[in-house]
């Protein structure tokens, strides 16, 4: 039996199919724009493998797109006769498992499939990429670390995947606030992986939260390797750049980011979304005027609204609609999260908490209701990370919490968030964070005593 580059077995016949699926492999590691084609021509070599079919399907969820669902389950469904025909590994089971659970409404149990294959192998590195990239989506940040810290010990030096699988060790331990473990690892893993984008941004992201602008900027500029070759991951990395930029005040720099670079090809993927409507509102809340660039965002965000895939995608269209002010629609997108959130699979838990309450804050926020908008915030503010995205992504809503609390005039509840928020970031403190306590203190000396603690 045939060895992929994961040091495992896969039943595929053929050398010439094996270096489709180790190219696959790479691909989805290093966040490559040929994956896809790579996933084409093992599927033509191998119609029969299982695991090359729920490949797909996996990574059409994980695109989060209401329309790519119904191709998840043509995936599925040729996953499962492919298995018909005999010889599939365990581990190629389990992940046509994986794929039956995401369809059932159960991701969740779709990183359990993904664990119990990496137990089979511990240096099993694409499955050790899944469980991470899953958890990812479902805000499990102390699980994506327990995750890699069973396997990393499989990936020594010799394993032809092992900066990779330390780019991902990498940002699970920035999410979990170990911040110089994360750079020391994050930079080691580029010197056996130079394309690991996946890498490069989690040392980028320890940057961000210990406020080192000047090193994230450079950690960026002088990496292009680890990103240029990427899909519309490289849109995420310009974002990056951008908000350490937002972070030193140099606004005309974020706008041309903007308009070059991260919002340069206008998609309609929630990634590459979510990147250009978390940075306008970051820049509306510093008082610059971003002119009509909202407009192209929310005229997408309306499409969008009634897809209903991730509480995360939903939370950014509404970014856009109130960015915008088109009350109507932002009318529409609360109605169905609140529908939504009826329903009975894991989704939507996340869209009833936080989800429901997120929503309306951020319509509040629109319709200038900061009261309303601080009371249903701040309620959905400790349950933020099962949205999932990371901590420099969900900032946007702990930005517009503190701005709001700020704005309604509950002022000794926004110090409180302000300081538990440069806490997360190892007590270093952002510009953001930085001028908003100058904004309590101001306003408390210009308070009567009766309303100074406020």
């Amino acid at each position: 039996m045939l060895t992929d580059i994961s040091a495992c077995e896969v039943s595929l016949s053929n050398e010439e199919a094996l270096s489709a699926w180790n190219n696959v492999i790479l691909g989805v590691l290093s966040h490559g724009q040929t994956t896809g084609d790579h996933l084409n021509r093992l599927l033509t070599l191998a119609p029969d493998f299982a695991m090359g079919h729920a490949m797909k399907g996996l990574s059409c969820l994980m695109l989060g797109r209401r329309e790519l669902v119904s191709v998840a389950q043509s995936a599925s469904d040729d996953a499962q006769r492919a298995l018909t025909q005999g010889g599939a590994t365990k581990r190629e089971r389990l992940w046509c498992a994986a794929l039956t659970d995401w369809l059932a409404g159960k991701p969740s149990q779709s990183v359990v499939r993904m664990e119990e294959a990496l137990r089979l192998n511990h240096a099993d590195t694409i499955s050790m990429k899944l469980s991470h990239g899953i958890r990812f989506m479902l805000g499990d940040s102390q699980g994506m670390l327990r995750s890699i810290e069973r396997v990393i010990s499989a990936h020594g030096v010799a394993h032809p995947l092992y900066g990779y699988a330390l780019g991902c060790h990498a940002f699970a331990l920035e999410e979990n606030g170990r911040y110089e473990r994360a750079e020391h690892v994050g930079l080691r893993g580029l010197e056996f992986a130079a394309d690991d984008a996946w890498g490069l941004h989690a040392v980028a992201h320890v940057y961000d939260m210990t406020h080192q602008t000047d090193s994230g900027i450079s950690l960026i500029d002088s990496n292009l390797d680890a990103w240029n070759h990427c899909n519309n991951f490289r849109f995420h990395v310009w974002w990056h750049k951008a908000i350490l930029h937002l972070d030193q005040g140099d606004i005309g720099t974020v706008l041309d980011l903007y308009d070059t670079k991260v919002r340069d090809e206008k998609t309609d993927d929630y990634r590459d979304f979510s990147n250009a409507s978390s940075l306008l509102m970051r820049l509306e809340l510093e008082g610059v005027d971003v002119g009509d660039r909202w407009v192209e965002l929310a005229n997408l965000a309306e499409k969008r609204s009634d897809d209903g895939c991730l509480t995360f995608a939903d939370m950014h269209y509404m970014l856009a609609l109130i960015g915008e002010t088109r009350p109507d629609a932002v009318a529409r997108l609360n109605a169905r999260v609140a529908e939504n959130a009826k329903k009975e699979d894991e989704m939507a838990r996340v869209m009833l908490s936080p989800g429901v309450a997120t929503s309306e804050g951020l319509a509040a926020f629109g319709e200038a209701n900061y009261a309303t908008a601080f009371s249903h915030l701040r309620a959905a503010q400790t349950n933020f990370q099962s949205m999932g995205g990371s901590h420099a992504q969900r900032d946007i809503f702990e930005r517009l919490t503190i701005e709001a609390g700020l704005r309604a005039g509950h002022l000794a509840e926004t110090e409180a968030l302000l300081r538990a928020r440069t806490g997360l970031r190892g007590g270093h403190e952002d510009a953001f964070g930085a001028s908003r306590m100058a904004q309590i203190a101001e306003l408390r000396s210009l308070a009567t005593p009766s309303t100074a603690a406020n």
